[in-house]
């Protein structure tokens, strides 16, 4: 194979599996740790959902997220409270994202030595062997290609950073009542975005996957991406 077609080979090969890692859609993971007092078992009690921070309280965006654990609530037994109804349960909820941080990889790759003249040790490097009364000769040349060195040295590393942002989101419920703590919840994820239209319905729905869980425990929770089309 000559030269040019062995970069071309090599380059197809990086073509390739580049366009096969786009193509594939990755899940979502989140780390969720849940804490249960005397949650009582669903039988159509009521509830409303509150933000912990009252800076959202009344926000469109609150109210989008708030709907999904209304769902996820009612789909476990419980129900919305009515207008004007005194719910049996208070149910409170934050979330957010940090601003991120870089986080640097590296990736084995592909190097051709004859492309842009780069000859490292062991290409063509003398063979010396040694023979009677201690005299060394020069027995001829070391090639890679024709002695299967393909070991360190060959190819290169790509170096490459991106950011990492860490989203949660947090969950309480409490009778109302009382204010006696009946439910904790906490959902943490990394992403490689920080779109929180995206990442708290994803958050939603790992922190109401197996709900309400074992207290104590803390679990990974994979959520698949949604279908195409």
């Amino acid at each position: 194979m000559s030269k040019t077609n062995f970069r071309r080979l090599g380059l197809a090969v990086l073509t390739g599996a580049a366009l096969a890692l786009a193509g594939c859609a990755t899940p979502f993971k989140a780390d969720v740790a849940r804490f249960q007092a005397q949650l009582p078992a669903p039988q159509g009690q009521s509830f409303v959902v509150e933000a912990s921070n009252p800076a959202l309280e009344g926000g469109i965006e609150f109210g989008q997220y708030a709907n999904l654990v209304a769902g996820e609530l009612t789909r476990y037994g419980y129900r919305p409270a009515a207008p004007g109804e005194n719910a049996d349960m208070v149910v409170h909820m934050d979330y957010g994202i940090d601003k991120g941080r870089e986080r640097v990889v590296s990736t084995p790759g592909f190097r051709d030595p004859w492309y842009g003249g780069w000859y490292g040790p062991g290409f063509y490097t003398p063979v010396v062997v040694r023979g009677r009364h201690g005299r060394r000769y020069i027995a001829g040349y070391y090639d890679p290609f024709l002695w299967g060195g393909y070991g360190a040295g060959w190819g290169y590393d790509d170096v490459s950073s991106y950011t990492v942002y860490t989203s949660d989101l947090n969950l309480t419920i409490d009778r109302k009542s009382t204010g006696e703590r009946l439910f904790e919840g906490r959902a943490q994820a990394q992403s490689r975005d920080n779109d929180l239209t995206a990442i708290v319905p994803n958050l939603v729905q790992a922190m109401f996957t197996g709900f309400p869980g074992n207290s104590g425990e803390r679990v990974r929770i994979t959520v698949a991406p949604p279908e195409k089309g």
